[in-house]
This record gives structure tokens, sequence and C-alpha cells, in this order.
């Protein structure tokens, strides 16, 4: 992450203009691995457990809230590494290139018939899509056209490893922030695919012996937004208080202002540095306690949970209290500041996080 802030300034607004992460930017991406953060070392990964890649995804969304995010959610899928069938991820991972980008949403049926998939449907937001080079997709499993039911009795849902080639992209990320992330739809239509291209993931699944392909997914998903969420507030609660003593130079405000401003600033960064200590904590001891006993007990990742949501809580309302002071410099489209602004309100929308309880 030694780069300098000019270069991380003009790819970052060169990005957003693409609609995508720069050329520049991908080449740092594929030389710093940080597409695999957490693929083992054996396959060309940095191996890295959750709370190393944590703290490597929040100092990206720092540096770039697009950044940040395409690098959390394309890692994110290669996490399913520790999943897939041996051959397979050889396959997928013996590119030094390899992106994966993906969908949370089960948007389509496969049809098992003669030892392969038949695969149909479209899928939303996967960030990274146009750059990948494999996406991944979940399904509602059908056999010879039956649905298939878990162990709950709801229909089963196993995700899919598919090429760039074998699907569609589909335009439609539309929305005013992370506008680099090029987080769009795709689709494909009676795709025929062999069986070793499902996996399922559970910790009982898991094909590689790491500890980190053990970890919850839940928890794991809320831990990778929140310090995304963290790090572009903090990003955000910089350029505010550079905005706000520049200001100070032609407006003058008095010294009841300036100390009104210190003093909440102040209270803003203690509250997001209390939350951001608890919450590494926590994670850091779920992963030794997986680590030692092969089991997080569920108190603690209900811990995980809540305090990633009030992590998240804490960033939307420090934001809330301190931009005011950014003056209408922050409402100028083509500013740093702006950009910043808008990306922090586009990905704070994400569900899994709204609540914060």
């Amino acid at each position: 992450m030694k780069h300098s802030k000019l270069f991380v300034s003009v790819h970052a607004a060169a990005s957003e203009k693409l609609g995508r992460l720069s050329d520049e930017w991908l080449d740092v991406i594929y030389a710093e691995k940080w597409f695999k953060l957490f693929v083992p070392k054996e396959q060309d990964g940095l191996g890295l457990n959750l709370v190393e890649g944590l703290r490597v995804e929040e100092k990206l969304a720092e540096l770039d809230g697009s950044l940040g995010w395409t690098v959390t959610l394309c890692a994110g899928a290669a996490w399913f590494v520790g999943f897939l069938e041996k051959l397979l991820a050889e396959e997928v991972f013996s590119d030094p290139k390899v992106c994966l980008a993906g969908s949370g949403f089960v948007g389509g049926k496969a049809n098992l018939v003669e030892g392969r998939y038949q695969i149909s449907g479209s899928w939303t937001y996967a960030s990274g899509a146009l750059h990948a080079t494999h996406l991944t997709a979940n399904c509602e499993i059908l056999e010879d056209g039956v649905p298939l039911l878990d162990k709950k009795g709801k229909p089963l849902v196993k995700a899919f490893i598919l090429r760039k080639e074998e699907v569609e992209i589909l335009g439609g990320w539309n929305y005013m922030g992370m506008i680099a992330t090029g987080s769009h739809a795709f689709k494909t239509e009676a795709l025929r695919v062999p069986e070793n291209r499902a996996f399922e993931i559970l910790p009982e699944s898991a094909t590689l012996p790491d500890s980190v392909f053990r970890y919850p997914f839940l928890q794991l998903a809320e831990a990778t937004l929140a310090v995304n969420i963290l790090g572009i507030t903090q990003h955000l609660v910089a350029l505010i208080e550079t905005s706000f003593w520049k200001r100070h130079e032609y407006r003058q405000y008095d010294k009841k202002h300036q100390k009104y401003f210190q003093k909440l600033l102040e209270k803003q960064r203690k509250k997001l540095n209390r939350l951001k200590k608890e919450f590494y904590a926590f994670v850091q001891e779920s992963c030794e306690a997986l680590e030692q006993k092969g089991k997080i007990p569920k108190s603690l990742l209900s811990k995980i949970s809540q305090v990633s949501r009030k992590l998240t809580q804490a960033c939307r309302e420090s934001n809330g209290k301190l931009y005011p002071f950014a003056g209408l410099e922050a409402a100028k489209t083509h500013t740093e500041i702006n950009r910043v602004w808008r990306d922090f309100n586009t990905v704070s929308q994400h569900a899994l996080l709204i609540f914060p309880f």
C-alpha cells in the first residue's frame, strides 16, 4: 500500500469515469495478490487469516471506497477456493490474474440431468464483474426436473463457478456511489456444466484445512462489510477536517466555533476508535477459538454480529454530524470529498448491516 496520494487520487477519479477499476489499479492488485487475500500460498495467494485480511480491506477502503469494496467482494468470492473440488480449484486459480465476482442472490435454477447441471437465471450486484475471470452464482437445485429440499425442508441451494465467457454481463449499476466497482448483473440460459462446478458454503463442506474456511459465512460477511464502511468513514472524516480548516482561512471562524468543531471531531474519532478496537478484539478472539478448539461459541459470534452493526451505525452518526462542516465543496460532484461521501451513502445501504441490532 505504498502508493502516493497522487496515484490514489488520479486512479480513483479515473476509475469512477471508467465505471470500473483502472488498468493501473488492476496491475497493482494482481501484483499485490489482493484478490487472493485468503487463497493459500500453495495456490499463489497471500494465505492471510481473517484479522489480517480485514486490516487490508479497511486500509484499501480508506484509500478509495470502490477499490476496497471490489477487492473485498472479489477476495470474498475467492475465499470459496476452500470449498471447491481440487481439480476445479487448480483450474480456476492457475491464472495469475484470476478474479472471482459473484452475487449472494439466489437468482437461478440448476437441473441435474445425466451427470451435468443445466443452469438458467440472472443475478444482481456482482462487484468486479467487468474484469472477473469467473463468477459465482447461487441456484436452487433440481434433479431431472424435481426440486430438491435440504434437511430443513427448504429448497436446496448450491453455489456454482461459471466462466466469464459462459455468462452475459448486464449493465445496471446506475447508483450515485461505488461507481468504479462495476457491480453489474449477469445472466445465463440453459448453460450445461459438469457436477464439480457446484459447491456448498458450509464449514463441514470445506475442502482445505485452513481454519479461515471454517469461519461462519454470515459473520465473515458482516465483518468484511463493516471494515469497508469504517475505512470509507475514516477517509471522509479526514477530508471534512481538511475542508473545515481551509474554509477557516478565509471565513476566520471565531475561537468558540473552532473549539466546537474540534471537540465534536475528537468525540466522534474516540467513539469510532473504541468500537474499532472492540471489533478487532472480538474477531481475533473468534479466530483463536476456531484455531484452538475447532469451534466459535455462539455467544461470541453474536458479539461479532452486534459490534459490526454498532460500528456501522457509529459511522453513519459520525458522518451525519460532521458532514455539514465540509461546506459546499462537498456538494461539488467532481471533488474527492463528494465522491467519498457518495460512496459511503451507497455502501452503507447494504441490507446486511442496516439495523443497529
